[in-house]
């Protein structure tokens, strides 16, 4: 029996036969990967042809000179794969009500930003919509753009996924409950304002005519909401 290591120079070569192997040879190890995805939107078996594309990844950057395990190698690449697919394709899918709904509040909110010559309230909004600061809430976050959460906010020039995430391992972040699913669980306030700030890339300042407090308030807001996001990450 070929050890893995040949197997992988092999592979590395353009032996298919050696990289099929490799994944047969694997498959419990993407499993358990793909397992931690199971249930944000996406067919299971095309989770795990992404886990597969990424471990075929893992195979062809892994140095067979470093120290380092192969399988600690190649788990990150699996999950970054599987992440990045979901970031982009949308991480939930999002009914055709609720996309109405997100449609229709858009056009009342530019109707009236050019009418009143500023941001509107949630409350001007709803009252126009019918739509409770609840439904609009839940609309605009289910279909806000996903990579807002990367896009640098703030003086520091920090991502909403930077500070979630912090400096911990990709291992360790595949374990967590997605980032949707936690703001949904703010208060309405706190998901007010980071759906604002991070989706919307509002300033404090705007944030705050939007949902008229102070922009020192914003600001208290946000920090709560930043901490009470970790505490349901973890």
């Amino acid at each position: 029996m070929t050890d893995q290591k040949e197997l992988i120079r092999l592979a590395q070569t353009g032996d298919k036969p050696a990289a099929e192997q490799l994944l047969t040879e694997n498959s419990g190890l993407i499993w358990s990967v793909v397992k931690r995805f199971i249930g944000r939107g996406t067919d299971t078996e095309d989770l795990y042809q992404l886990g597969c594309l990424g471990f075929l990844k893992a195979v062809d950057g892994f140095d067979l000179q470093f120290g380092t395990q192969f399988s600690t190698y190649a788990v990150p690449k699996i999950s970054g794969e599987i992440r990045r697919f979901l970031r982009d394709d949308g991480a939930v899918k999002v009914s055709r009500s609720i996309k109405e709904q997100a449609a229709t509040i858009k056009t009342v909110r530019s109707q009236l930003t050019a009418a009143l010559g500023r941001e509107p309230t949630v409350t001007e909004i709803s009252e126009q919509t019918g739509f409770s600061p609840e439904e609009i809430a839940l609309a605009e976050t289910a279909t806000a753009a996903t990579e807002s959460i990367q896009r640098e906010t703030g003086e520091d020039g920090f991502t909403l996924e930077n500070v979630l995430t912090d400096t911990e391992s990709e291992e360790n972040l595949v374990e967590k409950i997605s980032l949707r699913q936690a703001i949904e669980k703010l208060p309405e306030q706190e998901k007010m304002v980071v759906m604002l700030r991070y989706f919307h890339g509002l300033t404090q300042e705007r944030v705050a005519r939007v949902i008229s407090v102070s922009q020192v308030q914003v600001s208290r807001i946000e920090k709560r909401a930043l901490g009470n996001l970790k505490k349901l990450l973890l």
